[in-house]
């Protein structure tokens, strides 16, 4: 069983028909008599239904960037809170780094950012840096399951991954970052999880280095124009019923 919040998105939409295709019955949160779902929706009705309903949802932990080699990264990432980020004095990209409880942008200093949030919460500090095209990457057993383009040049420009000569050659490039990664920090991440990948462009050089943008939960992640069919394969394993979670996942439980 397929669980989703009553209003759906186009990827909600997608991965219903997809599951109604295996023959997996696709309900809304809201309806009564649910047990051992998996489930695809935001993280605040996701927590609160994790418990009552028996499914473990797994997610990246807050600092995985800032942990990252700059091998990887390709600039500058540092772990903070709301309080780090009042006090920077330079434009820098800030995030949360799991929940959107605040926009992600680039803030021209701390005084910029809403002084009603909670010092406390955590966020992510990087260097401000230029993502010529971005790519999104549904990773199952640190293998690329499936992957869209979503960005160019940060406007949202999805395109599948693959499709023409040119594509081939990003997709190898993409496959060939991705199993470093895998093989470098892999253990570091679920065995079901969003990595978006892009292009960074480097004035001081030539062509275009890749480097990670960010982790992301796939039961949380918008599939763009990537297969669904293998998104929902992701997606069942990020979320599904607690007693199939696998040993290894267990440090990744959103508790």
């Amino acid at each position: 069983m397929l669980v989703m919040p009553g209003r759906r998105t186009s990827t909600m939409e997608l991965l219903a028909v997809e599951a109604a295709g295996r023959g997996m019955p696709v309900r809304a949160a809201e309806e009564p008599g649910l047990a051992g779902p998996a489930w695809y929706g935001g993280p605040v009705a996701g927590t609160r239904l994790a418990g009552q309903l028996g499914f473990a949802l797994l997610e990246p932990t807050d600092g995985w960037l800032a942990e990252l080699p700059e091998e990887f990264t390709g600039r500058e990432v540092r772990a903070g809170t709301v309080a780090d980020a009042w006090a920077i004095d330079r434009p820098t990209f800030v995030k949360p780094p799991r929940d959107k409880s605040f926009p992600a942008d680039v803030y021209a200093d701390g005084s910029r950012l809403s002084s009603a949030l909670d010092p406390a919460t955590p966020v992510l500090l990087s260097e401000v840096v230029t993502f010529a095209a971005e790519y999104r990457l549904f990773l199952l057993d640190g293998r690329i399951a499936a992957a869209s383009r979503y960005a160019v040049f940060g406007s949202l420009d999805p395109r599948p991954l693959g499709g023409d000569r040119a594509d081939r050659a990003i997709a190898a490039q993409i496959t060939e970052f991705a199993d470093r990664l895998a093989a470098a920090a892999g253990h570091t991440l679920p065995s079901a999880v969003v990595v978006d990948i892009g292009q960074l462009l480097d004035p001081y050089s030539p062509g275009h280095r890749w480097a990670v943008v960010e982790a992301n939960m796939a039961w949380l992640s918008h599939a763009y124009a990537a297969d669904p069919a293998r998104v929902l394969d992701v997606v069942l394993r990020a979320a599904g019923p607690r007693e199939h979670t696998r040993p290894r996942d267990l440090a990744f439980e959103r508790l």
